[in-house]
């Protein structure tokens, strides 16, 4: 046990907060060396705080250097005041009060990420969940909201642009070669959405008209040697504008929306108040430089993170046990955004794909946590696809469950109680009962119950009757299995499908108990259910589906996600049998029904109305090692991968004159054009490629060649690039690799894909390579893009490498994690996740990575966030 083991912070604990700050003053003064930040607050009494109780103020600050501090001009002497590493108290202050506090810090030292800090030559800040707190003392928590004004002083030769929240207000020069800007921000917000950039930047610039006839300037803020790449986050950003006001009804707000591209950076993007910080690799793009997904994701989070604008900004929420309320109902909207841009059907596929890997396998593990936690001890580390994913899940169920336009009427209704405040999860399902008139008591039990629920669901059919019986129980996740079971509320969209492939039902069942059965008059013929269709649910549904049972509804099935998802069943059963296989020494075997099944979808592809490229391209792919570890009881990593790349290569084998001829039909034209219906031509051919690549055949590496070496856009270069890489071909591979990285060694982004393409490789020797690449001149442990694409990439995706029979993967990864625990908390604690589940491996296996969490759980003074996430993998 460690000496001073962190505590945790309750839910049941949340109190109000003793004092509010009704304004905010800021004053920086950025330097070379050091920054001085000076805050004048004007502070009162909470009205609602208990007379009878203490009333001391009790200020937040982390690695702050006190250089003033007053109350209504008074400096205050040492003896009135107490400073700790964490915390600055008041033992007494009047109920109403300005208070003024002057601290120096140290940006150019701050690794961690958070607060101010240095990007390459850039200032800049990130403040969520607890970064303000590394700039000056202040009541750093959500429910504690604020109208800002920012000054910002700097030297106009190396920061000629200061950019923070609001409006720009006023500027001016002073001596010495200075220069100051000053924003305003009329809305309170939080300590957390604070923001301030101060670089040598240009801007690409548009407008945007609302639907009340307002014109809002918008800015995209990068180096120079970026600007090329900014229009289509412009335009993603025009195309959400437009879609929030006609989806949710939202207008914004202040007179202009700006976005900076910062190379360092935790995550993703950050919504702070009209001034929008963004990873360069979520904003970046042109043809050249990034690929059809990554144009994808930068639509999904410049909508995201626009969208943040109301549910989260306006809105917020009261302490950081509710984060999902802004989170999950932002990620709802951004996934509804991206349908509606792309192919409805494969982004779902894609989202249920992330969650049935990743986030079914974290609610089966140590961190498993309701998206409304009870307990943590360091927020950072429940930024959790928990939190997005599943938080997006439980607001998806509630618009089956109401209906587009009551829906609509509730989320109405939220933004109107709320605008302006911090709020729960209750608030927002109460506005949607009220506006429904739908009891959702039930349903609110989503937010408090971790782990994944399942649905076990078996049927009969009367024929002398023409009566089909569905039944449906519940089970409750193992993690829970000790507390009282209480049924969740949850709708299963369904189908019955005739013999025929006629749709007999189409309907949503909600189940709200533990045991339920439906009726079904009238059917003439035993149907075949489609069960949970669009996944209606976020649980794990059991129904006995014989492997023809799958064929026929990948055939028949109205619902395209079912139809794709029959196949990855049916896909699923067909690896594991050889799983087995490898597992008892047999030799490998392939059920020709997959490849029956398989070969159909290719053939069929032209009279088939309800199966465009995009969705194609998804059936043909292979479930993940990932995924099949999510779904095995016990992990044998190589009984995994040997049995996938044994079907994988079979089906190129027996499919590879009509895979050939779907590559060579869906080459496409010259141009690059990132819609939908060229995204999806390209998937597909490239899905092709991939395939063929196994049969390792001089015709095939010759085919990948020329298309490595002819591909006019990244998407198409990267993936012959890939295919290369991970192929055994050797010379060629030392050749694509040295001339992808003479090419592009002078993008970081593109360097990115360099160093994961290598990092992903399944061949043997990959593991030595990544070693080599961290001594790279490109490689940086400081940055958090070059640690998820190298070390990241290789412990989460490289399966059969990272687990080494001898460990070395482990100890590998155990390295990492304690370096960058010195530099960056944040990301060493996320780098952890493979380890944390070694319970779920081969013994073997599972003893080795035991032995490096206790190996990082020995070393004094760990952080916060790398000690909990250990000590709950070891307990």
């Amino acid at each position: 046990m460690k000496e001073s083991q962190p505590g945790e912070i309750r839910l049941k604990n949340y109190r109000i907060p003793c004092y509010l700050i009704d304004s905010t003053r800021l004053y920086f003064e950025l330097g070379e060396a050091a920054t001085l930040v000076k805050s004048n607050l004007q502070v009162r009494l909470n009205p609602d705080w208990p007379q009878d109780e203490p009333r001391p103020l009790t200020l937040d600050g982390v690695d702050l250097e006190l250089k003033r501090l007053a109350i209504d001009g008074r400096k205050l002497e040492d003896s009135e005041f107490e400073v700790d590493a964490e915390q600055l108290v008041i033992a007494k202050v009047p109920k109403c009060f300005e208070l003024e506090c002057v601290t120096l810090i140290r940006p150019q030292q701050n690794t961690s990420l958070e607060g101010l800090y240095k990007s390459s030559a850039m200032f800049c800040t990130q403040c969520e969940a607890e970064g303000f707190r590394k700039i000056t003392y202040y009541l750093d928590r959500p429910d504690v909201m604020s109208v800002f004004t920012t000054v910002i002083s700097a030297d106009k030769a190396l920061y000629p642009v200061l950019l923070s929240n609001g409006n720009d207000v006023d500027r001016g020069e002073t001596e010495n070669g200075r220069h100051w800007v000053s924003w305003h921000d009329p809305f309170k917000k939080p300590a957390y959405l604070f923001a301030l950039v101060a670089g040598d930047l240009v801007c690409i610039e548009d407008t945007f008209t609302t639907c009340s006839g307002r014109t809002i300037d918008l800015r995209i803020y990068v180096e120079e040697e970026n600007k090329a790449k900014c229009r289509h986050g412009m335009n993603s950003l025009q195309q959400a504008m437009r879609w929030d006001e006609e989806v949710y009804g939202r207008e914004y707000d202040l007179d202009i929306f700006m976005i900076v591209a910062v190379n360092d950076f935790n995550m993703g993007a950050m919504e702070n108040k009209g001034l929008n910080i963004f990873n360069s690799s979520c904003v970046l793009a042109n043809p050249d430089t990034a690929t059809d997904a990554a144009y994808q994701r930068i639509e999904g989070v410049v909508a995201h993170e626009y969208f943040h604008n109301w549910s989260g900004n306006r809105v917020t929420c009261r302490d950081w046990f509710q984060l999902s309320l802004k989170e999950g109902f932002t990620v709802f909207r951004d996934q509804e955004f991206s349908a509606d841009m792309g192919s409805r059907t494969v982004k779902r596929i894609d989202d249920v794909g992330l969650l049935r890997t990743l986030q079914f396998a974290e609610d089966a593990g140590p961190m498993s946590h309701p998206i409304r936690p009870e307990a943590y001890m360091e927020i950072s580390n429940f930024y959790t696809l928990t939190i997005y994913e599943k938080g997006a899940e439980v607001i998806r169920m509630l618009h089956r469950l109401l209906g587009a336009e009551a829906f609509r009427q509730g989320s109405d209704l939220y933004f109107e109680r709320h605008d302006g405040a911090a709020v729960t999860t209750e608030d927002f399902v109460a506005a949607m009962a009220d506006a429904s008139g739908v009891d959702l008591s039930q349903f609110q039990r989503w937010y408090g119950q971790r782990g994944t629920p399942g649905l076990t669901v078996t049927d009969s059919y009367d024929s002398e009757e023409r009566v089909y019986k569905l039944s449906v129980r519940q089970t409750r996740p193992d993690v829970d299995a000790g507390e009282p079971a209480q049924p969740l509320h949850i709708p299963v969209a369904m189908g019955l499908i005739s013999p025929r492939g006629e749709e007999l039902v189409d309907t949503v069942l909600e189940i709200t108990e533990s045991e339920q059965s439906f009726v079904f008059d009238d059917i003439d013929e035993r149907p075949l259910p489609s069960l949970l269709r669009g996944f209606s649910a976020p649980v794990k549904l059991h129904y006995d589906y014989g492997r023809d049972d799958l064929m026929f509804l990948m055939q028949h099935d109205r619902d395209g996600f079912n139809r794709w998802d029959a196949g990855q069943q049916l896909a699923v059963m067909t690896i594991q049998d050889n799983i087995r296989a490898y597992q008892n020494g047999q030799d490998f075997d392939l059920d020709e029904r997959l490849i029956e099944a398989l070969r159909g979808v290719l053939a069929n592809e032209a009279q088939d109305e309800a199966l465009d490229q995009a969705m194609l391209a998804r059936m043909l792919d292979m479930p993940s090692a990932a995924y099949l570890a999510e779904i095995s009881d016990v992990i044998d990593v190589d009984a995994i991968h040997h049995a996938r790349q044994f079907v994988s290569a079979e089906v190129a084998r027996q499919l590879a004159p009509i895979l050939l001829q779907c590559y060579q039909a869906n080459q496409g034209g010259q141009e690059y054009h990132p819609t939908a219906a060229d995204i999806a031509q390209r998937s597909l051919k490239n899905g092709c490629l991939d395939y063929l690549m196994l049969l390792k055949e001089p015709e095939t590496l010759a085919m990948c060649q020329a298309q490595y070496d002819t591909a006019r856009n990244m998407t198409d270069r990267q993936a012959a690039f890939i295919a290369l890489v991970h192929s055994d071909f050797s010379v060629e591979r030392a050749r694509v690799l040295e001339d992808f990285y003479q090419t592009w060694r002078h993008d970081p982004l593109v360097m990115d894909q360099w160093f994961a393409a290598q990092a992903s490789s399944p061949l043997p020797g990959s593991f030595d390579e990544v070693r080599q690449l961290l001594d790279h001149a490109d490689f940086s442990l400081k940055n958090p893009n070059k640690v998820r694409s190298l070390v990241g990439v290789f412990c989460n995706r490289n399966l059969v490498n990272f687990h080494r029979e001898d460990g070395a993967g482990y100890a590998f990864l155990a390295d990492k994690v304690l370096e960058l625990d010195e530099l960056n908390p944040q990301i060493a604690a996320r780098q952890l996740t493979p380890l944390t589940r070694w319970g779920r491996y081969t013994q073997d296996r599972a003893d080795l990575m035991n032995a490096q969490l206790q190996r990082i759980q020995a070393k004094p003074r760990l952080s916060k966030d790398v000690f909990e996430v250990v000590t709950k993998s070891l307990n």
